[in-house]
């Protein structure tokens, strides 16, 4: 029990960045499906590390910018979310769940839309 208590906080560390890898991989899997059923690709990156690189298909939609530019992501469709790392990525799902999006992925980093 010592173990536990003195090691709480690294053990639920591990476990966030655990469900964060396993989640991103769940969606990656899913990506061809869900493409085929008309998701909106969003990266939510800044301006500037969208023109440095990203997937072919996806939109830029900054974080910052998303409550602002929703008439842009269709609701009949899923929507995929990614940026640097899923974090940000996963505030714009939260976002976009709050404001009635029904079937919002994170894939995590942007690398997992392929290309």
């Amino acid at each position: 029990m010592d173990f536990l208590k003195n090691y709480w906080p690294f053990l639920l560390l591990a476990a966030w960045f655990g469900y964060k890898w396993w989640n991103a991989r769940r969606v990656t899997a899913q990506l061809p499906a869900l493409r085929a059923a008309g998701a909106t690709l969003v990266d939510v990156r800044t301006p500037a590390e969208f023109q440095a690189a990203h997937a072919p298909g996806t939109v830029n939609i900054p974080l910052a910018e998303l409550g602002e530019r929703l008439a842009e992501i269709p609701r009949g469709a899923p929507v995929v979310v990614g940026c640097a790392s899923g974090s940000r990525s996963g505030m714009a799902r939260t976002m976009l769940r709050r404001k009635g999006y029904a079937d919002v992925h994170n894939i995590g980093a942007w690398t997992n839309f392929g290309g």
